[in-house]
């Protein structure tokens, strides 16, 4: 039995939850969307899939995201929630395998997933430690594998005080912080905003900044959706697309995680991502800004 689940903070808080409710004996098998859609991902019989587009070769799969919606039957749980975490907690507890001991984790949880921040959790995330630990969690060619995993053992047996002592968390928090004030300048520099609708390219650059998600909305609050375009890897062979709605300027219409879907793609209502081909990258672009600036709601 292997845990399959997405390095972001709601994957790794699911394989907290994992951990103390199955008979887990293997390593955690780390993958990010794409990889389960065009089959990349190797998953096997046994297999517990969370925070990931349904696999039929898994034995149990938790998710959250409306783009994933089952049209079959399956084992596990499905609910458009704020976090597949708080799907997966829902599920055990009502199986009695959890108790209440993680209820502040979750909540924590559902927050950060769901964007459900105010301006200074987004300005100043160093004040607020859970979002600010979770903003240590970046995919750099799966070079942080030892990092998540620590990160769970962490969370499975400590609280958020300890772990923010823990030195290797401490140093990848303050690099976070040094990381938002460049990311602001890049944000400024390679974004423009048009019919509100904010897009920042980074194919120029060969090396793609890292940052706060959330800090384009407050520098360009009038933008209702932002579009983030980068390649994925030295070799340009793919594009990166993340779109995803103002927290703060709630005015789009449509539903992010449906359009993408269309793309090979997926995600929430309110934000999603996909893998473009580099070839035909700018005319999926092309069509995709068609669809948010027309800002209509799905028929």
């Amino acid at each position: 039995m292997r845990i399959v689940t997405r390095p972001d903070f709601d994957g790794i808080v699911c394989a907290v939850l994992l951990f103390q409710t199955e008979n887990i004996h293997t390593d955690i098998l780390w993958v990010e969307p794409n990889e389960v859609q065009t089959g990349k991902a190797l998953i096997k019989e046994g297999d517990i899939m969370a925070n990931l587009p349904y696999s039929p070769n898994c034995s149990l799969w938790f998710d959250h995201h409306i783009s994933n919606k089952p049209k079959k039957t399956f084992n596990g749980a499905f609910e458009i929630a704020p976090s597949a975490a708080g799907v997966v907690y829902k599920y055990y507890k009502k199986k009695k395998k959890l108790d209440n001991r993680y209820d502040e984790l979750i909540f924590h949880t559902d927050i950060i997933d769901a964007a459900d921040l105010n301006q200074d959790q987004v300005r100043y995330p160093e004040n607020y430690p859970y979002i600010i630990l979770s903003m240590t969690i970046k995919n750099d060619q799966y070079k942080d594998v030892p990092y998540w995993n620590r990160l769970v053992d962490l969370l499975t047996k400590e609280n958020i005080d300890t772990i923010l002592e823990d030195t290797q968390v401490k140093v990848r928090c303050n690099r976070v912080v040094e990381e938002n004030t460049a990311y602001e300048k890049y944000l400024t520099q390679y974004t423009k905003n048009h019919e509100n609708i904010s897009i920042t390219d980074f194919r120029s650059l060969d090396t793609i900044p890292h940052g706060n998600r959330f800090l384009i909305y407050s520098l360009f609050p009038e933008s209702h959706t932002s579009v983030k375009i980068r390649f994925d890897g030295p070799e340009h062979k793919q594009v990166l697309l993340s779109i995803g709605k103002n927290i703060f300027n709630r005015t789009s219409h449509f539903n992010i995680g449906n359009l993408l879907s269309r793309f090979g793609g997926g995600g929430h209502d309110g934000a999603g991502g996909c893998t473009l081909n580099a070839h035909t990258a700018d005319k999926d672009i092309e069509k995709i800004l068609k669809i948010l600036y027309q800002n209509k709601k799905d028929s």
